[in-house]
């Protein structure tokens, strides 16, 4: 872990951050009085960059024998709406008490004179988190079989989740969920792109034109792949926690299954961008029709329509990752090597999203 700022990412007093051009991610003279004031471990602050997320950063904080995790949103300004910190930790604490595997949140700050922008404690799991790897956790022939099952159960689960009582009911407004989605897609491409892709209006049309019946109300993770939920170290492989709620809210499961489908690697799919967790395209692991299969069985929705919900998840995809691109050419992100792989790769997900909504 690191002990020396350097004056960029990380700076030591409020007066280094205040002669900086780009306000700094962690101050620690601030963040040091705060953990303090939270009586969050004692002595100087050690910190780690974790995760691959592409929007809010995450850090391991270490305070003498005590760990935990600081998460924030980038360096403002922040779009109305996004990287709400102080909404994601308060999904967090509404679904652990329905014994959704979740981190417990250990303090919220929502003084933005702290680091500039609110921020939320939590404790730190020391889980796998499964990308390019295959964790020692996922041991023996049916190890890969068995962790991406209790992925897909886990998702179950939170389907499952009764949404009309409080505090999960005050999550969000279930009811036009996907014509809102739509609508809201809609409108940002002009807003965050610098190029004119007229495919990007014309799998609106598509989706609004053919829009599927929900057919059940639910909490919606709205990113829940293999890359945002942690197993346990140990085998057989288990579900430690869901990781990355920033973008939760309640409306149509399928939305989550449609997400996770078209972004699981498989074999017989082409790559794209949103490949993050490449190792199951192994053998050893269930297919795309399987995972389908398996959550289809354990929550008895008709799955038939998945490939509007799938061509929903492309889309949207792309116009957030069109953002990230644009904020690259910008020169805000000049050491990011997913961005920069951006100018193809948004043109790929529109190109499978259209495909999708055309079958």
């Amino acid at each position: 872990m690191l002990t020396q700022p350097d004056g960029i990412e990380v700076v030591a007093t409020r007066t280094e951050a205040q002669e900086l051009s780009s306000p700094p991610l962690l101050v620690l003279e601030s963040l040091t009085e705060y953990l303090d004031e939270q009586r969050l471990g004692s002595g100087p602050v050690a910190w780690q960059r974790i995760g691959e997320g592409q929007s809010n950063i995450t850090y391991l904080l270490r305070r003498g024998d005590t760990q935990f995790v600081l998460r924030r949103g980038p360096r403002p300004p922040l779009p109305k709406s996004t990287h709400d910190m102080k909404r994601e930790a308060r999904i967090q604490s509404a679904l652990a008490p329905e014994g959704i595997a979740v981190p417990s949140i250990l303090a919220l700050c929502e003084d933005e004179a702290v680091l500039g922008v609110p921020f939320y404690i939590m404790e730190f799991l020391d889980g796998e988190v499964v990308t390019d790897r295959v964790p020692d956790c996922f041991a023996g022939p049916e190890g890969p079989r068995i962790a991406v099952e209790a992925m897909v159960d886990s998702l179950a689960a939170l389907h499952s989740v009764d949404v009309s009582c409080e505090p999960v009911s005050a999550l969000g407004r279930p009811e036009g969920y996907l014509e809102r989605q739509v609508q809201r897609f809609s409108g940002l491409w002009g807003q965050t792109s610098k190029r004119e892709v007229p495919q990007v209006d014309a799998i609106a049309h598509r989706l609004a034109s053919a829009l599927p019946t929900t057919q059940r109300h639910s909490v919606v993770h709205g990113d829940f792949r293999m890359g945002n939920v942690m197993y346990e170290k140990s085998a057989p492989p288990r579900i430690q926690a869901i990781l990355d709620w920033e973008m939760a809210t309640l409306g149509d499961p399928l939305a989550d299954l449609g997400y996770l489908v078209a972004t699981y690697a498989d074999p017989s799919a082409e790559p794209t961008i949103m490949e993050l967790t490449p190792v199951t395209r192994g053998s050893a692991f269930p297919t795309r029709d399987e995972v389908i299969s398996r959550y289809a069985d354990r929550t008895g929705l008709d799955v038939s329509p998945l490939k509007w919900y799938m061509s929903l998840a492309l889309w949207k995809a792309a116009i957030f990752s069109e953002a990230i691109y644009t904020r690259w050419l910008n020169g805000e992100r000049p050491d990011d090597p997913f961005a920069a792989n951006l100018d193809t790769g948004v043109l790929t997900l529109l190109d499978q999203a259209q495909q999708l909504i055309e079958e």
